[in-house]
């Protein structure tokens, strides 16, 4: 038996009537992923056309896209619009809600990680150092490594290596507080002893182990001369003695962070008495 045919609707002057086909919400071009077909998709991220689902997973493999829309993307203020407004609201929501159920979890330790920080900075101010932790939350704060051997009575320190002059930044764990800079500096600028891709980089430095002096930025800030800007000073250390030694009677926010410099470097450089003294190495 046939189907049955439905006739063609009329139209009052009987005419057919037209239907008219919805408005498409994805423009008329190609897949950015085969290029061949017609686009369907577009991916909340990087907003990128697909056609299919095989394009749609291969796109996601090839750019490394997990395809979820960035909330916190930079919107500029001439387009942004209501949907941006609600949108940044509701993350705002999420953000509240997440950190409310993180505060209302029993099974996450809340004592333990402040009763050692608390010892943490007790034992640096024996050791006469003025230790300073940051809040959770601070890329520096999750970085540092630093901890105190009770056996051993002695820190091992988080390092961070600036050498601005080949603009480098290198990272020391668990580093002993009776080992001396020059041993630590040996590993980086040592002709023989140093790493040949770090010596490579640190070509400088190596060339003139004789001009290389290490600096420690003090960080409490004083105005300049004209009290309108905030001028950097920094402790010289000295490379013969330990980190015990160099980091007496000096303010530590999480862990050291030591600059390696030559000559010709214009520094404030400022002494235990906190009297500054403009030097040019």
């Amino acid at each position: 038996m046939d189907s049955l045919l439905l006739p063609e609707a009329q139209g009052l002057d009987g005419e057919p009537e037209v239907s008219l086909q919805p408005k498409r919400k994805i423009s008329l071009c190609s897949c950015e992923t085969c290029g061949s077909a017609e686009a369907k998709y577009k991916c909340p991220r990087c907003m990128k056309y697909s056609c299919s689902l095989p394009c749609v997973k291969k796109h996601k493999v090839e750019s490394a896209c997990n395809g979820v829309r960035d909330k916190t993307a930079f919107v500029p203020l001439n387009k942004f619009g209501d949907i941006d407004l609600l949108s940044d609201y509701r993350f705002l929501e999420d953000a509240g809600r997440v950190s409310d159920c993180c505060l209302r979890d029993s099974t996450l330790p809340r004592n333990t990680t402040s009763k050692y920080l608390n010892f943490l900075k007790n034992r640096a101010r024996k050791h006469d150092i003025d230790l300073k932790i940051l809040p959770i939350g601070f890329s520096k704060r999750r970085a540092n490594s630093t901890f105190y051997h009770k056996k051993e009575q002695r820190f091992y320190w988080h390092l961070k290596l600036v050498f601005p002059q080949c603009k480098a930044e290198y990272t020391e764990k668990r580093v002993p507080d009776d080992r001396t800079l020059g041993e630590i500096l040996k590993h980086y600028i040592d002709p023989t002893e140093s790493d040949l891709t770090i010596r490579q980089r640190l070509k400088e430095y190596v060339s003139s182990p004789c001009d290389v002096k290490v600096f420690m930025e003090a960080e409490k800030k004083v105005p300049g001369p004209k009290r309108k800007r905030l001028y950097f000073r920094y402790y010289e250390l000295d490379t013969s003695k330990n980190l015990r030694e160099n980091l007496k009677k000096k303010t530590i926010i999480e862990f050291p962070t030591l600059y390696v410099t030559l000559k010709g470097e214009d520094i404030m450089v400022i002494d235990q008495e906190n009297r500054p003294s403009p030097s040019v190495l």
